[in-house]
């Protein structure tokens, strides 16, 4: 699976990167026909303190899966938009 990483707006620094790595790696466990996964991370322009938004694209054999959540931190948005990818992913194999 290929993953690439896009931020809008700003520059992820290094445990950010080995973060998303880790947790996005640990969805191919779950469904293994996933082709790429897109990251798309981007910081809302707005007064509340839960501005951080992540966005997953998971491309896969007939729909892609399209997950994006928004908290006071990266990583939790991340962790948030995995935990959903990943229900979606069982939901998807056993239709399969």
């Amino acid at each position: 699976m290929k993953i690439t990483v896009h931020s809008i707006g700003l520059t992820p620094h290094e445990p950010l990167e080995s973060h998303i790595d880790k947790k996005v790696s640990k969805l191919d466990t779950f469904y293994d026909k996933i082709q790429e996964c897109k990251v798309f991370l981007k910081v809302e322009n707005n007064a509340d303190k839960l501005n951080k938004t992540s966005e997953i694209i998971l491309v896969v054999p007939g729909d892609d899966i399209v997950v994006k959540k928004t908290c006071a931190t990266f990583e939790e948005s991340l962790d948030l938009c995995v935990d959903t990818a990943k229900k979606l992913l069982i939901k998807k194999k056993e239709l399969a």
